[in-house]
């Protein structure tokens, strides 16, 4: 069933590109019919997932030659990404029901881009996760340079460059491990019961460089943040959403899947670089945010403030000097519910910014004023969205960002305390978008003399993913009882 959830998408974008003729309305139905089955399918695998251990394993020889073979399989870190992926995709398809520009490359693209990122958290295999990752790079870059609007061309370029040098360091990486083990494989399970490097502190180092960097490029943390705001301004709403709520998972996942478990020494002795990296992304993303007029590209600098977040926990979670496995298990639980929480809501936040463009062509907050008055269903959304990414109580942000600091302060006091900062700045940042766009005196752009408010299309996309993390931010149990069972494993794995 996990190899049905994964290649699904893909089967039906070469049925519609092989069959000729198809309506443009009957192209954006069968998106949305497939992204639901697709979903329903991981929900019956949610369903049968008895949290221990990787479930739902498929293992098949495909160059035993080298090592490879095609192995996937879930556990309680890749399945929760797995349901959002479908789920954001979901959105997706239903927000894009009233896409007119090509839909049938636009559809067939995404489902190639579903495919891809399905794969990435369901790989148990180094190259078959290579593989994966690095088609998701050629899916994003074809969406934003034909369906991205303004400098989309360059954007598209700077992502591509930035994130196809950072795979091609992290398959250094990932060759190391292959060399390092004794039989040498590039399979992950194996790989993590080895862990081949421990006792090699220049060799093991050098490796984890090469996967942490390639890595850290995907997430983006900073330095390696600067492709990320052009990529986003400039792709369309749906592919802006799918590259925030997914493709920047992909990064903070490999970490837990393979970096951490695979070089837990490594992992260990240079845990605070992660720890200063993740403050220094919490501080900077939010700052830069601030100083946005932008409001898409405000919320691109929110995700390099809830990434570091991420990267804050993960040190922490190598800490192991007066750090308790409490609360080193916490921390990577709320990485983990991060992840969650940051896709629901931030691919929330971006399919709203998208009302902003197809009503009036600009996401400049200082060219609108007064929304609530004419558009109060879009002004709530967007409120709601607003308040779910500052980390509100209620809301599935404050459940991950609680455990997070309270995982990282007994042993990162200082660093933690400096993070708590990101969230007031984060706030202001959020009331003060508010403020602009939605209250006082009415304001639009001279060109559109009416502002229309939120459609049904785009009221069904936005409003369960909210609703989802509100039900995460009140009813969290569902998420953590899978989730605590992979991080768990992680925490032992790291200590060992």
């Amino acid at each position: 069933m996990l190899t049905a959830v994964i290649f699904l998408p893909v089967a039906a974008a070469l049925v519609l590109l092989g069959v000729p003729r198809i309506p443009d309305a009957v192209v954006r139905w069968v998106f949305v019919a497939v992204a639901a089955i697709d979903f329903a399918l991981v929900v019956v695998l949610w369903s049968r997932f008895d949290g221990t251990g990787f479930d739902h394993e498929t293992q098949l020889p495909w160059m035993p030659s080298i090592g490879v073979s095609y192995h996937v399989g879930v556990d309680g870190i890749s399945l929760p990404l797995l349901a959002m992926t479908a789920g954001l995709f979901l959105a997706g398809a239903v927000y894009s029901l009233r896409h007119t520009d090509r839909p049938r490359g636009f559809v067939a693209l995404l489902l190639f881009l579903e495919t891809a990122s399905l794969g990435v958290f369901a790989s148990l295999d180094l190259i078959l996760f290579f593989l994966f990752f690095d088609l998701s790079i050629v899916g994003m870059y074809f969406v934003i340079a034909v369906w991205g609007h303004r400098d989309n061309r360059r954007a598209a370029l700077m992502f591509f460059l930035y994130t196809f040098i950072g795979s091609l360091v992290l398959l250094l990486g990932f060759i190391g491990l292959y060399l390092a083990a004794d039989p040498s494989t590039f399979d992950i399970p194996t790989l993590v019961e080895q862990h081949p490097l421990d006792g090699s502190p220049v060799a093991g180092g050098l490796v984890l460089l090469a996967i942490c960097l390639g890595l850290a490029i995907k997430t983006p943390l900073v330095p390696f943040h600067t492709w990320l705001p052009p990529a986003h301004t400039e792709a369309p709403a749906v592919g802006s959403a799918i590259l925030a709520g997914v493709l920047l998972k992909m990064g903070t996942y490999g970490f837990v899947r393979i970096a951490m478990p695979a070089l837990p020494e490594q992992w260990r002795r240079y845990a605070l670089v992660f720890v200063i990296v993740g403050v220094i992304s919490v501080l900077y993303g939010a700052l830069v945010a601030l100083a946005q007029t932008d409001f898409k590209r405000m919320i691109a600098y929110t995700s390099v403030n809830h990434m570091g977040y991420i990267a804050l926990a993960i040190g922490t979670a190598g800490t192991i000097a007066g750090n308790t496995e409490q609360a080193r298990q916490l921390a990577v639980t709320g990485a983990v519910t991060q992840m969650v929480s940051h896709g629901l809501i931030t691919g929330a936040l971006f399919l709203l910014s998208g009302v902003f463009y197809d009503r009036a062509r600009s996401y400049d907050m200082g060219s609108y004023g007064g929304l609530a008055g004419p558009a109060p269903r879009f002004a709530g959304l967007v409120a709601v969205g607003a308040f779910a990414s500052l980390g509100l109580p209620g809301f599935s942000g404050f459940i991950a960002e609680f455990q997070i600091f309270t995982g990282s302060l007994g042993a990162r006091p200082v660093a933690t305390a400096l993070a708590l900062l990101g969230i007031l700045i984060t706030a202001a940042l959020f009331l003060l978008a508010l403020q602009r766009m939605f209250l006082g005196q009415r304001r639009l752009p001279q060109s559109v003399p009416e502002f229309a408010d939120a459609r049904p299309n785009e009221l069904v996309a936005v409003a369960p993913l909210l609703a989802l993390a509100l039900v995460i931010g009140v009813l969290p149990r569902f998420l953590l009882d899978v989730i605590e069972s992979g991080a768990s494993t992680v925490v032992e794995l790291v200590a060992r």
